[in-house]
């Protein structure tokens, strides 16, 4: 369902309820249906998941330089270190972002899990689609753990890795215990 941010009327129903935007209003109608799901008989092999997700249209998590490298000057590249932008390293954010760009389906399950002190994200179940970790000081140890997953894709925050030597030997990691894997730094 799409559905922008348009107030309800003022003298509507809604309104009186508390709702200010037909959005509100819509997630609250998917709410009342999945409890009415939940109260009638079901096959007995579902897992009675009735959640749902809200995603909003904003403007991309990078850095323009990120996206426009050819109108970057010199004097600019130290202010680049870090190519997303100030205060939108939200990792949910930044794994929407990078699902966005490589085309995966949104609506396939994500789930989070503390590995080596990081949070890292697996979207879908194995082989995942994609393992994410923004987190910051990814070491050998963490990347070697996750190649042995071998998903179709991985992602790391670029200036994530606790060296240059990590972060050049990613590649090779994943080369050697993953070689089907795309491997992208954001």
């Amino acid at each position: 369902m799409v559905q922008s941010p348009e107030p309800v009327n003022e003298k509507s129903e809604a309104k009186k309820a508390g709702f200010n935007t037909i959005s509100e209003l819509s997630k609250e109608r998917v709410r009342r249906a999945g409890k009415n799901v939940l109260g009638g008989s079901s096959h007995e092999d579902w897992n009675n998941d009735v959640g749902f997700r809200v995603l909003k249209i904003d403007t991309s998590n990078m850095a323009d330089v990120y996206y426009t490298p050819n109108k970057l000057k010199q004097e600019d590249l130290l202010g680049a270190v870090d190519n997303i932008k100030p205060g939108r390293d939200n990792p949910e954010d930044l794994l929407f972002q990078v699902l966005v760009d490589w085309g995966v389906d949104l609506t396939l399950p994500i789930r989070s899990e503390e590995i080596r002190g990081k949070t890292v994200f697996f979207v879908n179940e194995e082989p995942y689609d994609l393992i994410a970790c923004f987190e910051e000081g990814i070491t050998e140890d963490l990347v070697k753990y996750l190649a042995k997953y071998e998903p179709m894709r991985v992602v790391f925050r670029d200036n994530g890795f606790v060296s240059d030597a990590v972060k050049i030997n990613v590649d090779q990691i994943f080369r050697q215990l993953s070689p089907a894997t795309d491997v992208k730094s954001i």
